[in-house]
């Protein structure tokens, strides 16, 4: 038997070692379009960009694995087509690979802006160890990077600036940052906090253009006029799925290749992991969603790895996230979905000392997501309560003298 992966990022990599350490004996070849083997891409963003990473604190596993336990790496090919019928895979240097069993962990590309300038190559997304790379050099002391999109990368990336010496200005179109992913007490602190430390925050600013200056690197022009001028310009405003190759194939897709709990798609033959998939969330009831992260792309290696060799499926887990920004550090569980009320427990205050604090979101007695700022106990804690679904004190929740222990028992 044959399992050929598409995707040889963090869900591809562990899918491919998964199933050895499943005892699965047949072969296995794992093609993905960069020219480096599976790597961590969450550090790209802090780590990678401060120099405080090297390659081989990025990669999954050394190359030596590889060899070791018979995987075969084809890397830098992009998969082009699927042929379902005749169980094979079209790739762009003109090869093809067929399959028994076929992976696809293609994960997501950067959402495009349609507006004058978008397509200028001196634009930076955040996505791949060349981007990382290009973002690195452009820094420094005395520079000055605009970023267009107040999410999480952003945001983190606005961070790694400061850090190296550099001016940073966050344009985000919407209210608040993060307001598509964070509750607004969140999105209020990290605003505070951003701007203690030097980050200029512009909020409902539209972003119209983007243009040629003078004195930097480029500019970005906005609806009222105002030019904010970059020496590095960092374009982050979401993600979408990179379904092409899975729908051109005919799979069901819906904001992503739909699949089932062990991320088996429409095709029995073929499964899809990581952050291209529109997955359903079984601790959170009848809810399908599509998650960017590493623990999601995990535990659906597990699913498929476990699917493919015969092995039980591994237990539903509770999506979490985190985010490294100066020395906070995020962590959130659970999806806030139905969710009617919250609680804070902690203040949310940038000057307190030490900082920490945390947000339960609640439907009636039950906790459905927490964020949690420098608040381990109150993530572990709650993500376990998440997977219990039991009912908690709400008094003995909101109330920071009750330990986490004690609420959760």
């Amino acid at each position: 038997m044959k399992v050929l992966i598409i995707g040889a990022g963090h869900a591809g990599g562990t899918a491919a070692a998964l199933l050895r350490q499943y005892a699965f004996e047949g072969e296995i070849v794992l093609a993905g379009s960069e020219a480096v083997p599976p790597y961590q891409r969450p550090p790209l963003s802090k780590a990678w960009l401060k120099g405080h990473a090297e390659l081989d604190d990025l990669l999954l596993r050394p190359d030596s694995f590889y060899v070791e336990q018979g995987i075969t790496l084809r890397l830098g090919v992009t998969a082009t087509a699927i042929d379902r019928a005749g169980h094979s895979v079209a790739f762009s240097d003109g090869s093809s690979e067929p399959y028994d069993a076929l992976i696809l962990a293609p994960g997501s590309v950067a959402r495009k802006l349609a507006i004058p300038g978008a397509d200028r190559p001196e634009l930076i997304e955040l996505r791949t160890l060349d981007d990382a790379e290009r973002l690195k050099a452009a820094l420094g002391p005395g520079k000055r990077l605009a970023v267009v999109g107040g999410g999480y990368v952003g945001l983190e990336a606005a961070a790694s600036a400061r850090a190296l010496g550099a001016e940073a200005v966050v344009v985000e179109r919407m209210d608040r940052v993060l307001a598509r992913v964070a509750s607004e007490t969140l999105s209020t602190f990290f605003t505070a906090f951003h701007r203690a430390q030097g980050v200029e925050i512009l909020t409902g600013a539209e972003v119209t253009a983007f243009e040629d200056t003078a004195s930097k690197g480029g500019g970005v022009r906005l609806a009222d006029g105002r030019l904010i001028e970059a020496d590095a310009i960092l374009v982050g405003v979401g993600a979408l799925a990179n379904e092409a190759l899975a729908r051109d194939a005919g799979l069901e897709c819906l904001n992503g290749i739909v699949v089932d709990q062990t991320a088996r798609t429409s095709d029995p033959a073929i499964w899809a992991i990581g952050d291209a998939t529109h997955r359903p969330i079984p601790i959170h009831g009848a809810l399908h969603h599509r998650l960017e992260s590493v623990p999601n792309a995990l535990e659906q290696a597990k699913q498929a790895a476990a699917a493919i060799t015969g092995r039980p499926a591994p237990t539903p887990e509770v999506p979490w996230f985190w985010s490294d920004q100066y020395d906070l550090k995020l962590q959130i569980a659970g999806l806030p979905d139905g969710a009617d009320h919250r609680i804070v427990r902690g203040v949310p205050d940038i000057g307190a000392d030490p900082v920490g604090f945390a947000v339960f979101h609640l439907k009636g007695h039950r906790i459905v997501s927490v964020e949690a700022v420098n608040a381990p106990a109150e993530f572990m804690a709650g993500r376990q309560l998440i997977a219990r679904a039991t009912s908690v004190d709400v008094d003995k929740l909101a109330d920071i003298s009750v330990s986490m222990k004690a609420v959760a028992s």
